[in-house]
């Protein structure tokens, strides 16, 4: 993926429900609600070079919505997929 200057520019309605959902993950994350919706069309609409991005996207979701007590922060996300990894790498 690219992420080169932005040269397109979007006007985008929303409902109060779907925005409300982007701007509660926009708060969460940090990020802008742009940036979210940016997300959001990237893991939709993958191009070619970010297959293996994706799929490793997926598995950390799976991972973090199944890992008992993960927490919400980035790094006891990161330790959770950790700990999953060496499983699994044990395993083989």
């Amino acid at each position: 993926m690219c992420m080169s200057v932005m040269e397109r520019r979007l006007q985008l309605l929303l409902d109060a429900d779907r925005y409300a959902r982007v701007a509660a993950e926009a708060k969460r994350s940090g990020r802008s609600v742009a940036a979210v919706i940016r997300s959001a069309i990237d893991y939709r609409f993958p191009d070619a070079g970010d297959t293996g991005r994706m799929q490793a996207a997926v598995e950390l979701l799976r991972v973090s919505a199944t890992a008992p007590d993960h927490g919400d922060s980035s790094a006891e996300l990161k330790a959770a997929y950790s700990d999953y990894l060496d499983e699994k790498l044990a395993r083989q």
